[in-house]
């Protein structure tokens, strides 16, 4: 383990773990998943194997069970100094990092493994992408240029749903996006019913409050990962991420991106370094980067997608 300095010379507030340092925290327990799981959960372009689920995301998803497991004794140990009673609430994790990077895998690997602990077998996943403002509204407001912006998503329905979560109610729903459509599905919804864990996962999760606001969607969470990577390495898995997509789910008619299913790889390869130029490499540096300080955990990447290090705020 070490603790690195930041740019500036003053001492981080993390503490580095080194991949075999971190594989060796991993909970003596047999396999969680299995290869087809796995396979199941992993996202377009991922090198998720059962070495990785192994030495990375199983010592994660205890310490995960076990910071659950503090909140609920502080939440036992707060009522009884108060003389109240009150019902426990979900616990929320955010999951923040830029396209392309892997945090949809990431988010429902840790689904899976944090449902095979006892005290956490109610696991939801949500993704902001359900919070985006349908299309036709974002071509109103001109944002269509500037979808996965902050500016792009209705922040105070995502603020409300999580605050609603988080209160304990019996019954909260989110909105349905499909990236086949590339747009909100009208009249679907995913119905969250007072789970253990809450897994919200997205570009922008760790934003501070908006000017003129006082709450922003991360002062709800308990926990936060941010998934980290070389800007070459996640613009190079974003474009075999495209051209993966171009011979498939573009080849669907229904798709909005079925105008680049008959261009050929060059033309593919082009059209996606351009997108990556235009909009997500902007996104990423300007807003999505600077919220890495924010997370209460680092998980930093290599190349491959293979995690080579593990950062955790001090406590």
């Amino acid at each position: 383990m070490s603790d690195p300095a930041i740019p500036n010379g003053q001492l981080s507030p993390f503490v580095e773990i080194d991949r075999a340092d971190w594989a060796a925290l991993a909970p003596t327990m047999a396999a969680p998943l299995t290869q087809a799981e796995v396979a199941e959960v992993r996202g377009l372009g991922d090198e998720l194997d059962l070495r990785e689920i192994a030495e990375v995301y199983l010592p994660l998803s205890r310490l995960l069970n076990l910071y659950v497991g503090g909140a609920r004794q502080l939440h036992a140990a707060t009522t009884e100094f108060l003389g109240a009673k009150s019902a426990g609430t979900p616990f929320v994790i955010g999951v923040a990092g830029s396209v392309a990077v892997g945090k949809s895998t990431i988010s429902r690997v840790l689904r899976e493994l944090l449902t095979r602990w006892d005290d956490t077998p109610r696991v939801e996943l949500v993704t902001t992408d359900g919070f985006l403002l349908p299309n036709a509204e974002l071509e109103r407001l001109g944002l269509m240029e500037r979808k996965g912006f902050p500016e792009s998503y209705d922040r105070r329905a995502l603020l409300r749903f999580v605050s609603q979560v988080k209160s304990g109610a019996e019954e909260v729903r989110a909105p349905l996006y499909s990236h086949l459509k590339y747009d909100i599905v009208r009249g679907e919804e995913l119905v969250v019913r007072k789970p253990d864990v809450l897994i919200v996962e997205g570009l922008n999760v760790l934003q501070p409050p908006a000017p003129g606001h006082r709450l922003a969607v991360s002062d709800l969470f308990d926990f936060t990962i941010y998934v980290d990577a070389r800007t070459s390495d996640i613009a190079r898995w974003y474009e075999d991420r495209f051209l993966s997509l171009q011979r498939g789910a573009f080849t669907n008619p229904l798709s909005y991106f079925h105008r680049y299913a008959e261009l050929d790889e060059a033309e593919a390869r082009g059209v996606a370094r351009e997108i990556w130029a235009r909009i997500n490499a902007p996104n990423l540096v300007k807003n999505i980067l600077p919220t890495r300080a924010r997370a209460s955990l680092v998980l930093r990447k290599n190349s491959n997608h293979a995690v080579s290090s593990v950062l955790l705020r001090k406590i």
